[in-house]
C-alpha cells in the first residue's frame, strides 16, 4: 500500500510517518525542502526517538521524497497509483497543495482508476479535510467531481502529539513524545478496508475534537499564560509551580464539566484523561518556549476559540467558568516583543475602552460577560506584583 504525505516536517515524519509505516505503508513525502526529501531519497529510513526516560528508537523504512516545486509531474503520478493521501503541512499551505491534489484525482480518472482512495488532513484544524476538498473541487469538472464524488474521500480527521523543539544534526532525526492520538471520521470515508492500527476511527468527531481543543489547547495555553504572567520562560518551568499547577487544574475541571455534560462522557475515564495531559505537560523531556505556545493571544481569543467558546457554553449551561476567566485575564496581559498579534493587543488597551477591545478580538455580543472580562482583566494588571 501506498500513501502520499505532504509535509516532511517533524509532525509528518514522527507521527503520521511512524504511525502509517509500522502498518507497513510505503510513503512518499511530499515537501519542498531540498535536504530533507534528497536524505529520505539517499537512505529509504529515519529514526524516531520517543521524548522520554527510556529514549525508545523506531526505525520508519519503506520510504521517498518528491519536491514538489521541482517535480509537481511526480507527485500527481504517485497520487494516480496511491492507497491513501495524508497532509501534516499547516493550515495555511492546504490551498497550495489543492491544485496536485486534483490532478492527481483526474489522472486516477484518466487511468480508470476506480480503487477508493481517502484524503486525510492531519491538521490542527476543525474539518481540514473538508476544507481541503473544497479547494480541490475548485480545480475539478462537473464530470471531474462525479467521479471523485464515487471514489475519493474526504475523512475530516483528529491529531494529538506533542514535538519538543529539535536540536538535531540529522535532517531526519525527529524526537516526540510517546503519547499519540489519531481519529479519523469513518462516517465519511470511501475505503473502509485500509483500517490501520494506532489509529481510532468514530462515526462522529465532534467530542474528540472538542475534547482535545478544550483539553490540550487550552491546558498548554493555560499553563504559558499563567507561567507568563508569574515569569517563566518555559512549560516545564511554569508547571513546576504549584501555583501555575492549580491554575490548569482548575481549569480542566471547568472544561471537563462541559465535555461530560455536553457529550455523555465517562467522569472517570475523562479525569483520567486529564491527567494524562497534565503528565504530558510535565514532561522533562519536551521543552517548549512559553513565547512559542503564548503567542497569536489574538486568535486565541476567538469565538470559537480554547478559551471564549467553553466560557460561552458553560456559562449557557449555569456551570462556573471562573478559572478560565481568570485564565482570559492574563491572556489579556500577555506580551511578547517578538509577537505581532501580542504588539497589536498592548495596542488596542492603549487606544481604546477595554469593553470595546474585548468585544472586537472575542466577538462577543454578551455585554455581561464582556464586563467580566474586562473585570478579570482589571483585576490582573492592577494585582500582577502581589501575585508574583
Amino acid at each position: 500500500m501506498i500513501d502520499v504525505h505532504f509535509g516532511a516536517g517533524n509532525i509528518g515524519r514522527g507521527f503520521i510517518g511512524e504511525t502509517l509505516a509500522s502498518n507497513g505503508i510505503f510513503i512518499t513525502f511530499v515537501d519542498v525542502n531540498k535536504k530533507v526529501i534528497d536524505a529520505l531519497n539517499q537512505r529509504g529510513s529515519y529514526e524516531v526517538e520517543l521524548a522520554d526516560e527510556g529514549h525508545k528508537k523506531i526505525l520508519v523504512d519503506g520510504v521517498n521524497g518528491i519536491n514538489n516545486a521541482s517535480d509537481p509531474g511526480r507527485v500527481v503520478s504517485f497520487i494516480a497509483k496511491a492507497d491513501m493521501v495524508t497532509t501534516a503541512i499547516g493550515p495555511k499551505i492546504l490551498p497550495m497543495i489543492a491544485p496536485l491534489i486534483a490532478d492527481g484525482i483526474k489522472a486516477r480518472r484518466i487511468g480508470n482508476n476506480k480503487r477508493f482512495m481517502d484524503v486525510i488532513a492531519c491538521e490542527n484544524m476543525i474539518g481540514g479535510s473538508q476544507f481541503l476538498k473544497e479547494r480541490v473541487y475548485n480545480q475539478l469538472t462537473n464530470e471531474e467531481k462525479v467521479f471523485a464524488d464515487e471514489y475519493i474521500g474526504f475523512p475530516n480527521a483528529a491529531v494529538d502529539r506533542i514535538v519538543p523543539v529539535q536540536h538535531h544534526q540529522d535532517p531526519l532525526a525527529v524526537s516526540v513524545e510517546p503519547f499519540k492520538e489519531w481519529v479519523i471520521d469513518a462516517s465519511q470515508m470511501k475505503n473502509h478496508d485500509m483500517i490501520l492500527e494506532g489509529v481510532e476511527y468514530a462515526q462522529s468527531l465532534d467530542p474528540y475534537i472538542e475534547r482535545k481543543l478544550f483539553s490540550v489547547n487550552t491546558g498548554h495555553a493555560t499553563v504559558a499564560y499563567t507561567g507568563k504572567y508569574l515569569g517563566y520562560d518555559t512549560i516545564g518551568e511554569a508547571i513546576a509551580d504549584p501555583k501555575v499547577l492549580r491554575q490548569l487544574e482548575d481549569v480542566l475541571k471547568e472544561t471537563g464539566e462541559l465535555l461530560i455534560t455536553k457529550w455523555d462522557l465517562d467522569p472517570d475515564q475523562h479525569h483520567a484523561y486529564q491527567q494524562k495531559i497534565i503528565e504530558r505537560f510535565e514532561n522533562p523531556y519536551i521543552s517548549d518556549d512559553i513565547s512559542r505556545v503564548g503567542r497569536t493571544p489574538i486568535r486565541k481569543l476567538g469565538y470559537d476559540e480554547r478559551f471564549i467558546r467553553p466560557i460561552r457554553e458553560l456559562k449557557e449551561r449555569g456551570l462556573d467558568y471562573s478559572a478560565l476567566l481568570n485564565t482570559v485575564g492574563m491572556v489579556l496581559t500577555f506580551f511578547d516583543s517578538n509577537d505581532e498579534e501580542s504588539q497589536t493587543l498592548r495596542d488596542l488597551f492603549e487606544h481604546n475602552q477595554a469593553e470595546d477591545v474585548v468585544r472586537k478580538i472575542t466577538g462577543l455580543k454578551d455585554n455581561d460577560l464582556i464586563a467580566e472580562i474586562v473585570l478579570a482583566y482589571q483585576n490582573n494588571v492592577l494585582s500582577h506584583q502581589d501575585i508574583k
